[in-house]
């Protein structure tokens, strides 16, 4: 029994076929109503920019069989190489790179929705609905739907996330493939490594004696090193360095936000999942967190650790909270997870009770509500995201792409629609694919003599975001979107760069 496979215990999150078609079509429905707003307000795209730089890695990888942003040029700017490799696969079958990044985020999000509802109906005996609320809670979140929809990496690593927490949490472990799903986790994000720490936690605090206790520590080791070692001898042909360049630029770019005080940016971080139907979860997952400390669920409480690890690790070394969250939302299931275990538990015992029975029934009712208003908030706010990168990035880099001469070397800080759309020399400012400017990434004095250096032709940025930068300089394009101004913002310009 203890030799039990991992795949004996996936076998254990058992659902019925229809359930399984009620998610599918909760999926499909929930991301093609977003990818729909956004065409109705201005045209179909990705809300991130950053997707972009996704698909320039996989369209070079198909393509030419290179990990290059730049044709011919190795690097190290993907901080999600698994993702990237997936997209690639979109390019081999000759779809639109939309129609299959779409198509995999909705595929994710099913997976999540599975994963939760089976995972839930194991906590909560008295969750015998044959309907799969749960998993349409997942399918619908807003802040999931916009992950699933993104073009990007975040659904993937919350799959992989929740999976190896919701396996913790229950009975007997197999700790070689945790390991491997966490080693797995570090291909799509740096920050997969955390995970080691529950895990090994767990198997420290399991019953039996000290040599059992070895083995699992060696399997989880066995399990999450062959995976590591292969991403750090990837990383360190093309880079010279262990970890990608986005792991140092991002850190390197918003360094001036850690001057916060912790607790600030701590709970800036933390409150991020309660905006929308969390908010109403979290009483439940005080109960279910309480249930799991006072009947001693190891599994439970290592999760509730890294859980709170994560949130302070990020308000440590990356504090920021734009874009709904992103680099919190691969926490945000098994937060969700727990709070619909202990609404679903405290809604069996009340209904015994009229008055328990009723607070009850409203509380859901009142979930059910604000997950639904949530979800069109954030098909609104989506929307309005691709507008904007679709009217300035997008549309600045199919200019540069028409009108500027194809010698020209071209300095950006968002280069993945001008790598994608185009094929000039380009030199990154934010560091992910010319990780030489990562030192001085926000010093505007530097950045400027770097230019020079270079012989950079063009200048292509928000002016209020390199100020020095801009000043002075000749404007040679400006897209004029009217989106950018509507959100507070200022429209894309390209410059020609005066020290040339």
């Amino acid at each position: 029994m203890e030799r039990a496979s991992l795949s004996s215990k996936i076998r254990d999150f058992r659902i019925d076929v229809r359930s399984a078609l009620i998610l599918a079509g909760v999926s499909l429905l929930a991301v093609g109503g977003y990818v729909m707003a956004s065409r109705f307000l201005f045209r179909i795209g990705f809300p991130l920019d950053d997707a972009w730089i996704h698909q320039t890695y996989a369209r070079n990888l198909a393509l030419g069989g290179e990990w290059a942003f730049q044709p011919g040029q190795i690097s190290g700017g993907s901080t999600a190489p698994l993702w990237s490799a997936l997209l690639a696969v979109g390019y081999w079958l000759r779809m639109s790179p939309y129609v299959w990044a779409y198509a995999m985020g909705a595929l994710l999000l099913w997976g999540l929705s599975l994963l939760g509802e089976t995972t839930v109906r194991r906590a909560v005996p008295s969750y015998r609905s044959r309907f799969p609320w749960v998993g349409v809670f997942l399918a619908g979140e807003w802040h999931l739907v916009w992950a699933a929809a993104s073009g990007m990496e975040t659904l993937l690593y919350t799959l992989l996330v929740t999976g190896v927490l919701a396996l913790l949490a229950f009975g007997k472990r197999n700790y070689l493939g945790l390991g491997a799903l966490i080693g797995l986790s570090v291909w799509v994000r740096p920050g997969g490594v955390t995970l080691l720490g529950p895990v090994v936690v767990a198997a420290l605090l399991s019953e039996g004696n000290w040599p059992r206790r070895l083995r699992y520590l060696f399997n989880v080791t066995l399990g999450f090193g062959i995976f590591f070692a292969l991403y750090l001898l990837f990383n360190l042909t093309l880079t010279g360095t262990p970890w990608p360049n986005t792991f140092y630029a991002k850190q390197a770019e918003y360094a001036i936000v850690r001057q916060m005080p912790i607790w600030v940016r701590f709970l800036a971080e933390i409150k991020l999942p309660l905006i929308g139907a969390g908010a109403l979860l979290l009483p439940g997952a005080l109960l279910h967190w309480s249930k799991a400390l006072r009947q001693r669920d190891v599994g439970t409480l290592v999760g509730v650790a890294w859980f709170l690890g994560f949130v302070m690790l990020y308000a440590w070394r990356l504090p920021v909270t734009y874009q709904h969250g992103r680099y919190m939302m691969p926490a945000m299931p098994i937060f969700f997870i727990w709070g619909l275990s202990g609404v679903i538990a405290f809604l069996g015992r009340a209904s015994a009770n009229r008055w328990r029975r009723m607070s009850g029934l409203a509380w859901a009712s009142s979930l059910l509500l604000v997950w639904l208003a949530f979800w069109v908030i954030g098909a609104k706010a989506y929307a309005e995201d691709v507008a904007f990168i679709e009217s300035e990035m997008v549309t600045t880099a199919r200019w540069v792409a028409d009108n500027v001469p194809d010698d020209a070397l071209i300095a950006a800080h968002d280069i993945g629609a001008l790598g994608y759309f185009g094929e000039h020399d380009l030199v990154d400012l934010a560091g992910l694919v010319s990780p030489e400017v990562i030192p001085f990434v926000r010093d505007e004095v530097q950045l400027a003599a770097y230019l020079d250096q270079r012989g950079v032709d063009y200048l292509i940025t928000f002016p209020m975001w390199y100020p020095d930068l801009t000043h002075g300089l000749s404007v040679v394009y400006n897209t004029e979107g009217r989106f950018a101004p509507s959100m507070g913002g200022e429209n894309m310009v390209v410059y020609r760069w005066a020290g040339y």
